[in-house]
């Protein structure tokens, strides 16, 4: 299967003397969550937003579905691309539903109303991340996980092939992290997509994603199966610090505890 979003060779740099991205290649498929880790400062944020196109690389190309992501328009970029901010916008006095419905404006036409199917779109949506009972609230009436999930409703309104998300579980609570990473998986692997979020959290990442890709130095360190990626030698040589792996109750990969310096 081709991927939905590529990169091939990507650097940048904000200082010429200061590489943040070097030869990066990277591909998220439909159906495939892949989340990216490392260390402050290895280039994961800005990986993501030249994914994007908030950032031009300084080499290398960007793909989506095999064309080039330089040469999408904005309208078309918003058909395809969804993303999800670390921290949700205050929205105004909008109300979850009305949030949602700005999904579809890449679709609307030239008199920007929305018609029966728009309102399909925008209630299976809002169904997918469990915020109908949402609806009528505003953003400030809700807690860190409920916004969160409209505005990933918002984005799976949009109808895209690739959803990226920047730290979609931090400050949520344990409940409320479970409750946004499975839904994530919800999404990839039902409706299908690609999804591609950052993280810093090992843990959740490796309980909830299929790949993760390791960036360190502005460089892939790793790409792969959780078990293949969280080891103790790979995560000492990217992070400084010694590990040890604990079995995770039940299945899946090991928990990652850091060792405490004497």
């Amino acid at each position: 299967m081709n991927a939905a979003i590529s990169a091939r060779g990507l650097a940048f740099a904000y200082r010429p003397a200061e590489p943040v991205l070097r030869g990066v290649d990277l591909d998220a498929r439909a159906g495939e969550l892949v989340c990216i880790l490392g260390p402050n400062g290895g280039g994961k944020t800005t990986l993501l937003r030249c994914l994007l196109g908030l950032a031009a690389p300084s080499g290398g190309t960007v793909t989506i579905d095999g064309r080039p992501l330089a040469g999408l328009r904005a309208r078309e970029r918003a058909r395809r691309l969804a993303y999800v901010p670390q921290t949700p916008g205050s929205a105004f006095a909008f109300s979850a539903r009305e949030i949602v419905l700005m999904g579809r404006l890449s679709h609307l036409g030239a008199l920007g109303l929305a018609g029966a199917q728009d309102l399909e779109i925008v209630r299976a949506a809002m169904e997918m991340t469990g915020t109908e009972a949402l609806a009528g609230r505003t953003l400030d009436e809700l807690s860190g996980g409920e916004a969160q999930r409209v505005m990933i409703a918002r984005a799976l309104a949009q109808q895209p092939t690739i959803l990226l998300l920047d730290e979609p579980t931090s400050h949520l609570d344990l409940r409320q992290q479970g409750s946004v990473t499975s839904m994530l998986r919800r999404v990839a692997h039902d409706w299908p997509m690609a999804v591609l979020c950052v993280s810093h959290d090992l843990n959740v990442a490796a309980a909830f994603a299929d790949r993760l890709v390791l960036v360190a130095g502005g460089r892939i360190a790793a790409d792969g199966p959780p078990a293949d990626v969280l080891r103790p030698d790979l995560l000492r040589e990217v992070y400084g610090i010694d590990v040890d792996l604990v079995p995770r109750p039940g299945s899946g990969p090991p928990l990652v505890v850091a060792r405490v310096p004497a």
